[in-house]
Parts: structure tokens; sequence; C-alpha cells
């Protein structure tokens, strides 16, 4: 690829990244009450409090607002009963929300630590050293995760809070992310065609297995929390599609590298071993293809193991039978979650290794 289309991709997709914030910034207002970022300056109090019979750190203090006003206010923590009491310390960056009741009175209220410095460090460290060890593909893949979050950002959540279909629109916006992604970091060559082609038919195949075992499983979507309170707020929203539209979001991030890598070995093994009949292409690509999904299949397991592990820890502490306790949603959400998306990975390595080794077949 030359340096002018280079150019032109990260032109493109800079535009878009720009169109992304601001759609960003437009969701994510909130005009009930006001957000303002302090740092403690001092403790003016600290003590051990009762709070309705139960003992907990309580301080006083005293906040030097720095954006978007300025001033030093007192803040109390821990004056209220609360499951996590967080102990500041002068120096630390929070944010506090500015609260005004019925009768107009203020209160300044601590909701949270200011993390985007350390965030910003952390990407910064990110992008150099994939831009230092990758290079140009380095650099292409970061611009293709830009555009996947800037479609995300900017059609999919915009939509499924608009009411529309969540798995055409899971669906739409995969057909659109993959081509996109996968020649932006992979290049325009029949090793990333073949890749894509193989991610969308796993990809069809992930959203109707998730359709269907939803519907035996009588899932609703709302089994956790956030979910409830989402319907809630939002009376249009069709939960169940929502959930199905993230099991097909959640197995495109993992279709990329699986597709890429098998095409890459039926692409290797056709230009060094000279293997001309397709069943031999397949058959040899599919040895490494295996391993690739028992790899894999573990490393899913482990995955999600890191994610749910306060959903495991309620599962081994249950005094209900393991058959009784994997019919709760919850639990049977995550299970079906789970295998639905990890079958629709298994069949990619096969899908990708047909597909490849009949496009080189002579």
């Amino acid at each position: 690829m030359s340096i002018f289309k280079k150019t032109g991709f990260i032109f493109l997709v800079t535009l878009l990244s720009l169109g992304f914030c601001t759609q960003v910034k437009a969701i994510g207002g909130d005009e009930k009450n006001q957000t303002l970022e302090a740092e403690i300056v001092k403790i003016v109090e600290e003590k051990e409090t009762d709070v309705m019979g139960t003992k907990q750190l309580y301080q006083r203090l005293e906040l030097e607002l720095t954006s978007p006003n300025f001033g030093n206010i007192i803040v109390e923590n821990g004056n209220q009963p609360l499951v996590n009491i967080v102990e500041y310390k002068a120096g630390d960056k929070v944010l506090v929300e500015l609260t005004t009741d019925l009768d107009g009175g203020q209160e300044y209220i601590i909701i949270d630590f200011i993390r985007k410095d350390s965030l910003i460090l952390l990407s910064i460290i990110f992008v150099i050293l994939l831009v230092v060890v990758a290079k140009w593909k380095g650099l292409f893949s970061l611009l293709g995760m830009i555009f996947t979050f800037f479609i995300v950002f900017v059609f999919v959540l915009p939509r499924l809070l608009a009411g529309d279909n969540p798995i055409l629109i899971a669906v739409g916006a995969s057909l659109v992310i993959i081509p996109v992604s996968f020649y932006l970091a992979h290049g325009f060559n029949k090793k990333t065609t073949i890749a894509i082609i193989s991610s969308i038919i796993s990809l069809i195949i992930t959203a109707a297995l998730a359709s269907i075992f939803s519907q035996i499983g009588h899932l609703t979507g709302l089994s956790s929390e956030e979910a409830g309170m989402l319907s809630i707020d939002q009376g249009n929203l069709n939960m169940k599609g929502i959930l199905l539209a993230g099991i097909v979001i959640g197995a495109l991030g993992v279709l990329d590298d699986i597709t890429i890598s098998q095409a890459a070995i039926v692409d290797e093994l056709a230009k060094t071993a000279n293997l001309t009949k397709a069943k031999d292409l397949y058959t040899r690509s599919m040895v490494i293809g295996k391993d690739h999904i028992t790899s894999m299949v573990n490393t899913l397991v482990l995955a999600y193991a890191g994610a749910s592990l306060p959903l495991l820890l309620i599962f081994t502490n249950n005094p209900h039978p393991f058959l009784e306790i994997i019919n709760y949603e919850l639990i049977a959400e995550e299970i079906i979650r789970t295998l639905v998306g990890s079958i629709g990975l298994i069949l990619a390595v096969p899908i990708t290794t047909m597909i490849a080794a009949n496009s080189y077949k002579k």
C-alpha cells in the first residue's frame, strides 16, 4: 500500500473518530446534576463513627474545585451507611456531584476518583508499543479499533435506544466492522478476504444459535440488575434482543484472530509445501487448526471465569443442587452466552480452512 493510501486512511478514520468523540459527549450529558473535578487539599477531621449500628470511617474533607468551577468546599465522607467506605487522602483527585434539593439547598458529594490521568497514560503506552512493535500494521489495527468504537457508539447504541431490532442492528454493524477493520489491520489481500467471508458466515451461525437457544432456554435478558434498570428507564427496549446482540458482538471480537490465523496457515502451506489439492491443504491445515481450537477453548474458559468471578463465588457458595442452580436465568444466560459464542468460534476454524483450501486448488 502506498504512502498516499495510508495517509488517506489515517485522515478518513481520524475524521470518523472526531465524530465519535462528539457523539459520545452528546450521549453522556446529564442536565439534572452538575459534576465537578476537585482535589483534596486537607483532612479536616477523621474518626470512627457509628452509623445505624455499624462502625465505619468518617472524614471531613477540604476540597479545591479545579474544573469547571473554582474555590474551596467542605465535604463529608462516611456520614451515610455505605457498603464500601473509601479512605481519602490529601492529594487525591476526585469527582464531586453538586446536587440541588426542592428547597434550593445545595450539597457536594464525592462520587468517585478521577482516573483519566492513569487511563490516558496506559493508553499512550499501549499505542507506543503497538506502533513500535507492529509498525504500520499496528497503526492500522489501531485505526480499525477506533472505527469499531465509532460504529458501536454512533450507530449501534443509538439505534438500540431508539427501539430498533437489536439482532439486525448487531449483524448489520458487524457486516460493516468486519471488512473495514480486517482490511485496515491485515491489508488488501486474498488471506484477509477469506477471513472476512469466514467471519461473516461464522457470525451468522452464532446469531442463529443464540436466537434458537435463548428461545429454548426462555431467556428474557432481564437477569442482571443493570438490564432491569435499563428496561424501566427505557420501556421501548427489547432486552432479549439486546442480549442476543451482545453475544454476536462479543463473538466478533475473537473471530478476527481465528479466521486470519487459519487463513494464514493455509496460505503458508500452499506456498511453501506446494500442495495443489484442496483436500491435502484442508487436512494439513486442520492439524494446526485443531490445536488452535483446543487452546482457544481453554482461553475462553479462563476469560469468562476471570470476568465472572463474583458470579462463580455465588455459584459455589449456594447450598442448592447443581442442576437446580443452572436453571436460574442469571446462570443459564452466562452458560448459553459462553457455549453459543464458543460453538461459533470452533466452527470458524473448519469454515475458514475449507474456503481457503478451495481457493488455492488448481
